[in-house]
């Protein structure tokens, strides 16, 4: 029978053949029509997820865009404004207390502080539940009664005028939020730290404040703008990161996104479900690359103008 397995999906033909097969699809031995193909949309069929793979994706998208949405502001957001405060603080006692909190955050695996989270938040004191929305909750967004526009329930909430609804989407949100912005800000508070140590000793604001340019301006229009190049490449990856879905806090938070359902995949061998994945992965991360480019020229006019140059 394995034999005969074998044998129907090709299976024992060289690795190219099976590649291009995944590529461009084979011919049914029944109909004889073309059938399979990554280039036709036609991902395979998932085991785990008992759906196209396409399908899989595309169920498990929103929940991951909604986590990511929601985790950029606090995670690149709080992570500069740490690294910026840190940095006109230098070597202050400010700024080594905000270097010892990012770093412990750091070295914290991240199942260690969120199963922390779920231990204090959940268990003990009730406040923040596992999941994505609660029971009675989900009944009423899969009624008749309420239009899912996004399918990210917390904007759907809003724009259904549901607060309640989006209030326990959030409650939900906290707890994933809280652990990956934790674990991650000592990247970009690195980051941000030392590139406005850089800039804050160029000469250009030496002579911005011998013109007479209030500290505020100096600061926030001239020198972080111009440090904000590397914290945009950092800042791009990780938004990537998100919308491929984090693994591990999707698993331990029990959050139906794309990270969990490609550990299910994984772990049970689902060899079609983990190269959808992983195409759609890589297909995330090169447009990231593009938009995150296109940022360079906005935020700094230098390269906008070596471009024309050129």
């Amino acid at each position: 029978a394995i034999d005969a397995i074998i044998s129907k999906y090709g299976l024992d033909d060289p690795f190219y053949q099976q590649y291009w097969r995944w590529l461009v699809g084979t011919n049914d031995p029944v109909t004889g029509e073309k059938v399979g193909g990554v280039l036709r949309g036609d991902l395979g069929y998932s085991r785990t997820g008992r759906m196209a793979v396409t399908e899989l994706i595309a169920t498990r998208l929103p929940a991951t865009i909604e986590l990511a949405l929601w985790a950029c502001i606090p995670i690149i957001g709080g992570g500069i404004l740490l690294g910026v405060v840190a940095a006109l603080n230098h070597n202050k006692f400010i700024d080594q207390v905000i270097r010892v909190f990012v770093t412990l955050g750091w070295s914290f695996p991240t199942f260690v502080f969120g199963l922390l989270m779920l231990l204090v938040f959940y268990a003990k004191l009730r406040w923040f539940p596992p999941g994505r929305l609660s029971d009675d909750m989900m009944a009423i967004v899969s009624s008749p009664a309420f239009t899912e526009y996004t399918k990210m329930h917390s904007i759907d909430a809003l724009l259904n005028l549901r607060f309640d609804i989006f209030w326990d989407a959030m409650k939900h949100l906290i707890m994933p939020i809280v652990t990956l912005s934790y674990v991650i800000w000592a990247q970009i508070l690195r980051v941000t730290r030392s590139s406005m140590l850089e800039t804050l000793g160029q000469e250009y604001l030496t002579t911005a404040r011998a013109k007479g340019l209030v500290e505020r301006t100096v600061i926030f229009r001239h020198a972080f703008r111009n440090a904000l190049i590397p914290v945009v490449t950092l800042g791009g990856m990780m938004v990537v990161n998100l919308l491929n879905g984090v693994v591990v806090t999707e698993v331990i938070f029990n959050y139906p996104g794309m990270g969990s359902a490609a550990a299910r995949a994984a772990g049970s061998l689902d060899a079609l479900a983990v190269l959808g994945f992983v195409l759609f992965g890589g297909t995330v991360m090169i447009f990231a690359n593009v938009v995150v480019d296109v940022l360079y020229a906005m935020i700094d006019p230098r390269i906008r103008l070596s471009d024309q140059g050129a």
